[in-house]
């Protein structure tokens, strides 16, 4: 048993950052399934979305934002962002971290949905990367926080008064173990992993969302599964993502017959918000029957090319591709655009727990994420979240709990299998275009997975299962009840784009019926979840 001022779940971004923030107020256990830097954050290419340039201002980036969200990004959320964005960049170039510069000023690229250069990147499209190893390397260096490597959180621990900490799998010593906090921040990354073709890492599972759901929080918009439209295709199913600052230096999108398809499908082309790119690239796939459109470079200096994008440009060449000729690519899922709503805070209902990063649904989004605004959200509202919590600490004793987790390792397989099964239900039947019929199959589907194996009562593979089955059907109900096409949430059997019918956010919570709120444009519904 452990306890601490603040327990952190997950090493991403969000993570991290608000680690290394809150260990300045106390003592901080970061729990990690995997390793630090195994996350989405570390993966991240393209780069931050922030104002740092003269002809450039806050409205514009908020303008970009509120497009690209399709009428459900909440106005008082993305104020938030963009103009506190800066600030928060500002400070972490005065702690040591580099970005990219050109003729002695910072190097900004631009990206799809963008009118504006605004992305800062890091080791040209390492941008996650650096930025996460900045952030790790800022961690590893602070006495008050305590890295747990190989731990799985299980289970969140809550009474009457709110979250007051985790059980947790060590994997290193095959136990259950508990910590005690008198605040718990929830950054466990998002869901698209849960999809077979997917450009995250293989332990974004939805992890985060099942425990958040299983606690009682209002679980937001889960039909918005942002699919990347460029990630490589290779013969083996494996996806790796290229960047889309690779179309915002110029690549252009051709199907197999050497057409470009872009043009005339919308005034930006190929730097179109990514739900409409996705959509068109996929259109042309199954038009012509072919698993594959290609990314074409051939016009654009290979110097530039090789200089720009060298880990792109090494992947492309280690699979036997010329990077400044053409890539073949189709979409692949990348981003969970819903998630745990929370307050300008980061608060979510239940006290005493934050969720920050791609886990929460913070308003930001909307139907849509803009690119490279995921990063600056970890950092704007890591921030808000520590300093809120300085003035939340819990008062009250922590219960008397006891270890009650156990593993089978024969079940492991089986999960395995399952994991698999339920990877393909969500591809064909809740991808990128969805229908009513192919929604139910899904759901009936995976009412048929179910495994006498796999439901012992608080055995880790049983609650592994239980939590891939928990998240696939809070996407696809709530794709289910949005009976219109909305930014990543695409109906064939209902292709009217952005009804007004719909301009409402979706609300999942356990035990509770599905409901709507009303998107806020006056900041008027996303106070303090907890005084809700």
């Amino acid at each position: 048993m452990f306890t601490y001022d603040y327990i952190l779940v997950g090493s991403g971004l969000a993570g991290l950052y608000a680690a290394f923030l809150a260990s300045k107020h106390g003592n901080v256990a970061l729990l990690t399934k995997s390793n630090v830097r195994e996350s989405n954050s570390y993966f991240a290419q393209g780069g931050i979305a922030a104002v740092t340039a003269e002809g450039d201002a806050p409205l514009f980036h908020f303008q970009d934002t509120i497009t690209a969200g399709r009428g459900l990004c909440d106005y008082p959320a993305v104020e938030v962002l963009v103009n506190e964005g800066p600030q928060r960049i500002h400070e972490l170039i005065e702690e040591g971290m580099r970005f990219d510069t050109e003729n002695g000023t910072i190097a900004l690229g631009l990206e799809g949905g963008h009118h504006h250069k605004r992305i800062l990147h890091a080791g040209g499209d390492a941008t996650g990367k650096m930025v996460t190893n900045f952030m790790i390397s800022e961690v590893l260096q602070c006495p008050t926080i305590s890295i747990f490597d190989n731990h799985a959180v299980i289970d969140l621990l809550c009474d009457e008064k709110g979250c007051y900490g985790v059980r947790a799998w060590d994997f290193n010593k095959g136990k259950e173990e508990l910590f005690f906090a008198h605040n718990v921040f929830l950054t466990a990354g998002g869901t698209a992993a849960l999809y077979k073709r997917t450009t995250n890492p293989h332990t974004t599972i939805g992890d985060g969302l099942a425990l958040a759901y299983r606690a009682g929080c209002l679980i937001e918009d889960m039909e918005f599964i942002q699919f990347h439209p460029t990630a490589m295709y290779t013969p083996t199913g494996d996806a790796y993502l290229v960047s889309e600052a690779v179309r915002g230096e110029g690549a252009r999108l051709y199907n197999q017959q050497g057409e470009r398809f872009m043009v005339g499908k919308h005034e930006l082309a190929e730097l179109a918000p990514r739900d409409i790119v996705a959509q068109c690239i996929y259109q042309q796939m199954q038009e012509h029957n072919q698993e594959y459109v290609y990314l074409s470079l051939k016009h654009l200096p290979p110097e530039m090319i090789k200089k720009r994008f060298p880990n792109i440009f090494e992947k492309c060449e280690e699979l036997g591709f010329d990077m400044t000729d053409k890539i073949p690519v189709a979409p692949a899922a990348h981003y969970t655009v819903g998630g745990v709503k929370t307050d300008l805070s980061g608060r979510s209902n239940i006290p005493h727990l934050y969720v920050c990063g791609e886990l929460a649904s913070s308003g930001i989004m909307g139907a849509n994420r803009l690119a490279s605004n995921s990063l600056i959200e970890c950092l704007v509202f890591g921030k808000r979240a520590v300093e809120d919590s300085l003035q939340n600490r819990r008062t009250e004793s922590f219960p008397q709990v006891e270890p009650i987790y156990h593993m089978n390792s024969t079940n492991q397989k089986t999960y395995n299998e399952l994991k698999g099964k339920v990877a393909n239900i969500m591809m064909q039947h809740a991808g990128i275009i969805r229908t009513e019929e192919g929604l139910r199959e899904g759901l009936r589907k995976l009412d048929a997975l179910k495994n006498p194996q796999l439901e012992e009562k608080y055995e880790y593979y049983s609650l592994a299962a239980d939590n891939l089955q928990t998240v696939a059907r809070l996407i696809i109900r709530s794709a289910l009840y949005r009976k219109e096409s909305r930014g990543g949430h695409f109906r064939a059997d209902f292709p009217k784009a952005n009804d007004e019918a719909y301009l409402f956010h979706i609300i999942q919570q356990k035990d509770h019926e599905i409901r709507t709120l009303p998107v806020d444009t006056q900041g008027k519904f996303r106070m303090n979840m907890t005084k809700e």
